[in-house]
């Protein structure tokens, strides 16, 4: 193998990625919206959920109630009648709707337990699990308070001494943000390599290569290294101007670390979006086979859900998948600040993976460019 043929090579590839519009704006994109709208689009906390309030009582409890329910969790309350209830929750008007009974607070006072009924739009699932437990707690304390006529919280027996680390604050965006990048990485590597390979096919530069004085080795490992660049500075770029400068998601561990990180789970991506080109002729079919490839890399690899809350089985054919690997040392030190002894596991993992996808994708891109000759 030649050195300078690789270089000129991969200098051959920026110059193709550089003269193809929609793939330099699908990058910008995705390193750049794509991360803040995973970051703050959708947020696990209540954040002004609408809810209404039929006050049948008309008492002071009544009223207390409805003025414990305002912004940033809640909207400020609609106090409709019952004849509006259905109609508001048909519409999607309110995802709460809180009824209270006459001669609630005469009930009350009497200790007789009266009910207070909650309709629930359940379609809105992350607000309803966790909104219905905040209107329980509110109406409860509220009621509590009114009862002793003053405002104190009772001593329990034991006290839990809760310490949050990591992310105090239980902020979706420190985590959204990061996943998302980590995402990014394995996408658009697969992409980019897998779409300059079959872009030359469909160009018919590739025939050009094959008159060239370069082997198939030196083809693959200039697309490999260009690729790489490209994916692994936009991702230097996002994790500190996007992450760091506009959500402010403090970043506990090494970056370089990080990278040099991605820098070898590209190698193994890139690899698998070669063997995938050589697979599918054109590119609305490397489209089909990459969904089919990058839906459960994404999903069982650890990033959305937590692998130890998956079957055994899934767990342990993930292992075979390089996502695995690289979430979890990313998590480890961007997250929690780990270092190369911390990590050095998943590392070797990613190397050995690594290798073997690009022997594979090697010896199929080969005998693609035979039966090509």
């Amino acid at each position: 193998m030649s050195l300078s043929s690789i270089y000129r090579l991969g200098v051959k590839e920026l110059w193709s990625l550089w003269r193809d519009p929609m793939m330099l704006v699908l990058i910008a994109y995705s390193f750049t919206l794509a991360i803040y709208t995973a970051a703050t689009a959708l947020p696990e906390t209540l954040h002004r959920v609408p809810i209404a309030i039929v006050d049948e009582d008309q008492s002071p409890l009544s009223a207390r109630i409805a003025t414990a329910f305002y912004p940033p969790h809640f909207g400020s309350p609609a106090m409709i009648s019952p004849a509006e209830v259905d109609a508001g929750m048909d519409a999607g008007k309110f995802t709460f709707a809180l009824n209270i009974p006459p001669d609630f607070q005469r009930d009350v006072l009497a200790g007789r337990r009266p009910s207070v009924q909650l309709n629930v739009d359940a379609t809105r699932m992350s607000q309803a699990f966790s909104g219905s437990g905040y209107v329980q707690q509110i109406v409860t304390g509220e009621v509590a308070e009114f009862v002793r006529r003053f405002r104190g919280a009772t001593s329990a027996p034991v006290e839990l001494a809760l310490r949050m680390r990591f992310n105090p604050e239980l902020e979706r965006a420190w985590f959204g943000s990061v996943m998302e990048i980590i995402n990014m990485v394995t996408l658009l590597s697969i992409v980019l390599t897998g779409a300059a390979l079959i872009r030359e096919r469909e160009h018919g530069t590739i025939e050009h290569l094959l008159v060239m004085p370069v082997v198939p080795t030196e083809i693959m490992l200039a697309k490999v290294w260009s690729m790489d660049l490209v994916v692994l500075t936009a991702t230097g770029f996002s994790l500190l101007f996007i992450v760091q400068g506009v959500l402010g998601v403090p970043i506990e561990g090494s970056r370089v670390l990080f990278l040099a990180l991605a820098l070898l789970h590209l190698f193994s991506t890139t690899s698998m979006g070669i063997f995938m080109a050589t697979v599918a002729r054109t590119m609305p079919q490397f489209g089909l086979l990459l969904i089919l490839t990058i839906i459960p890399l994404q999903m069982l690899s650890g990033g959305m859900t937590p692998r130890e809350s998956m079957p055994q089985l899934a767990q342990t054919l993930m292992l075979a998948a390089p996502t695995t690997h690289f979430v979890a040392a990313s998590q480890a030190i961007l997250y929690r600040g780990a270092g190369l002894s911390v990590v050095w596991p998943q590392l070797l993992a990613i190397v050995a993976i690594g290798a073997t996808l690009f022997a594979a994708a090697l010896a199929r891109f080969r005998r693609t460019l035979a039966q090509m000759a």
